[in-house]
């Protein structure tokens, strides 16, 4: 271990998850448990995957960005698509919602962050990879949507919504005062179903049964299936701000956001979005 002091043992729970020691007894347990929970809940925490060492760190720098984060409310579907007005009224898509939380892109995050080492980390994403049961994982091919951090502030919240990626990895770095739970609907959808009525249900209020609640705390890693779970964070309450970061994966390269989407997330777009991508499915988004 004393190779990785100035690395990954620095900034992780080394003795928990071993992230350069694949196959090792303790590598195996937590690999294990992950794909346990994920296959029981569609969710799976990793507990203090950032020892208290390095939450001040990951705190500071994420709080650092929040100048740069895109701020613009905009008024949204669950899909992060253009309004439809051919759609019948009681289509998901017809379902508007005000999206209140900021995005710092990734082409604002600098190199050296604690959360943008981690994204880059071979290691870890090899960790991730056996925790979901993928042969390989790759970072999405977006230049402003790969890593972010989301910011929610008191008063707004991170509404209904499903992401590019099949892979959501999220690391809360700040929690607010209270509120701020994330929410989510496991499976609610696959690559070949839209399941447009349980989703529609949701939104109506009407689909409680189909909602878990999870409190998250700071250094706290999360996985899940952000692709075809429908997920959001509820209002946030109090003074403080909730901060977390959002890496990206899929299991094929070249995986590309919409320009619609990026446009809402962002603000912008960038040249890759008009050229567009590669997608893991024919899902509306």
């Amino acid at each position: 271990m004393a190779v990785l002091e100035s690395g990954l043992a620095r900034i992780t729970d080394a003795e928990r998850y071993p992230l350069t020691e694949p196959g090792s007894p303790v590598w195996e347990r937590a690999v294990a448990a992950a794909r346990r929970d994920l296959a029981g809940s569609g969710c799976c925490v990793l507990r203090d995957f950032i020892p208290a060492r390095a939450l001040q760190a990951l705190r500071a720098e994420c709080a650092s960005l929040s100048d740069q984060a895109y701020y613009g409310e905009r008024v949204v579907n669950v899909y992060n698509t253009a309004p439809d007005p051919s759609l019948p009224e009681d289509h998901p898509a017809r379902h508007t919602m005000l999206r209140g939380n900021a995005f710092v892109a990734r082409d604002r995050i600098p190199a050296g962050f604690i959360i943008q080492r981690l994204y880059d980390s071979p290691e870890f994403r090899r960790f991730l990879a056996a925790c979901f049961g993928a042969a390989e994982l790759h970072p999405l091919a977006d230049p402003l949507a790969g890593l972010t951090v989301n910011v929610v502030r008191p008063g707004m919240e991170h509404p209904w919504h499903f992401d590019t990626n099949e892979f959501a990895v999220s690391l809360i770095t700040s929690e607010p005062d209270s509120g701020g739970v994330f929410q989510y609907c496991p499976g609610i959808r696959s690559a070949q179903a839209e399941n447009f009525p349980d989703v529609a249900a949701v939104l109506r209020g009407d689909g409680a049964h189909l909602v878990r609640s999870l409190t998250l705390r700071p250094g706290d890693l999360q996985l899940f299936h952000g692709r075809y779970s429908l997920h959001r964070v509820s209002p946030v309450a109090g003074a403080t701000s909730r901060y977390s970061a959002i890496f990206a994966y899929t299991r094929r390269t070249g995986v590309m956001g919409s320009e619609e989407r990026s446009r809402q997330l962002f603000g912008r777009t960038a040249p890759e979005h008009a050229v567009g991508g590669d997608r893991p499915d024919d899902l509306l988004d």
